[in-house]
């Protein structure tokens, strides 16, 4: 659904410039010690929308540095407003593009990537456009460290049996898989969209994947170039 415009959309942002970041390409290497020199984790959502989930776990995680990424202004004003109002300390936002995540992170900066909803992209000649497609999991391997985890949710069942065929082919252990979430009752932080979809009895796909190193992805005598 197209978020509509806000008329006020430049104050808005300007009133929560405390919790938004400007420039991600320079702190790129430097998040955790200029937000956040005690963090324990530095995570990162992509497409945060309105910003429930991105506050909710921020909260529940005070000791972690979260960064949530929106491309949409209409909708990451609201999610700032959202955490403003809570007074929280430990989560900013930045208007980027998931593309540009290595130009944001250095390597190994990031302990672990949500994926919360993401477009399907339900045509196959659009497949590279899903951000579980393997050309962007490969990407997230560039910033996340060894053992680092990209934890997805979805309610489209074919996106999500794409995704977990393409995880492993990018290099991650697959933990975690679930066809509904919610079976035995809520289970961790809804989106809103999760919310409407568990009132309605939708089922929630989840899964988690974790990055290998290197080595385990090509272990000796087994070549590196795929076919």
């Amino acid at each position: 659904m197209r978020m509509r415009k806000k008329k006020n959309l430049i104050p808005r942002l300007e009133r929560c410039a405390a919790v938004q970041v400007r420039d991600g390409v320079a702190l790129r290497g430097k998040w955790r010690e200029t937000l956040m020199p005690e963090a324990r984790e530095v995570r990162v959502e992509l497409g945060c929308g309105k910003g429930r989930f991105t506050a909710e776990t921020a909260r529940e995680n005070p000791d972690c540095l979260l960064i949530a990424i929106e491309k949409v202004a209409d909708a990451l004003v609201v999610a700032m407003e959202r955490a403003a109002e809570l007074g929280l300390k430990n989560v900013f936002f930045m208007e980027g593009d998931a593309l540009l995540l290595p130009e944001y992170f250095a390597a190994d900066e990031v302990d672990l990537l949500y994926i919360n909803f993401c477009d399907p992209w339900p045509r196959n000649p659009h497949a590279k456009r899903r951000l579980t497609h393997r050309g962007f999991l490969e990407l997230y391997r560039r910033v996340l460290k060894d053992g680092g985890r990209v934890e997805f949710k979805t309610d489209n069942t074919p996106l999500f049996t794409f995704s977990v065929r393409e995880f492993p082919k990018a290099g991650y252990a697959l933990q975690e898989v679930t066809d509904d979430l919610h079976a035995q009752g809520p289970q961790g932080v809804m989106t809103d969209y999760e919310e409407r979809f568990y009132a309605e009895g939708v089922p929630i796909h989840r899964c988690v994947g974790v990055k290998l190193p290197r080595a385990e992805m090509f272990p000796a005598g087994v070549p590196t170039a795929e076919k």
